[in-house]
């Protein structure tokens, strides 16, 4: 009768073990990694909104560190992030009436280089590009210029991570 209850103990253990999934609700799967960095994205764009590339950078780190187990490093990091801000563009989207225009639109380009050192087939050099659409009326400064960035920089450093990192 012991021996029953030991066997069947150790096959359910082993039917256990045999069946393990890892779920991760970051959706970042297994990651061969510890370390990452990010490099300063320098502004490369025709037309230079000062700033932005230092807001872009900490909030790429910032994704990370907050959806994965990642250390930040400055140097020699598992996972590399580096790049440029190559456009900054707005154009009109709608004119009115009086030929001038109704909607504006911000759109930011940022051509972005990963490197992972420990699965170099998971490298990859590709532009990540979002906008933010705003009354022709107002001004793209202050508190405005930072809700477009909010967004724009959101929505990219996202597209990102789930490049880089996200095994869906």
């Amino acid at each position: 009768m012991k021996n029953i209850k030991y066997i069947t103990f150790f096959l359910i253990a082993l039917s256990f073990s045999g069946c393990s999934v890892k779920y991760n609700f970051t959706g970042t799967g297994t990651i061969d990694a510890k370390t990452f960095q990010v490099n300063y994205f320098q502004n490369n764009a025709p037309l230079v909104q000062p700033g932005i590339e230092r807001t872009f950078t900490l909030k790429l780190q910032d994704i990370i560190q907050n959806q994965t187990n990642l250390n930040l490093t400055n140097t020699n990091g598992d996972l590399l992030y580096e790049g440029e801000i190559t456009s900054y563009s707005i154009t009109p989207m709608s004119a009115t009436a009086s030929q001038t225009a109704a909607q504006n639109r911000l759109t930011i380009t940022i051509n972005v280089r990963f490197i992972n050192h420990n699965k170099e087939a998971d490298n990859f050099e590709k532009p990540f590009s979002f906008y933010y659409d705003y009354p022709g009326t107002d001004q793209l400064v202050g508190s405005n210029l930072s809700s477009a960035l909010d967004v724009i920089f959101e929505r990219i450093t996202q597209d990102i991570f789930n490049e880089s990192l996200a095994k869906w």
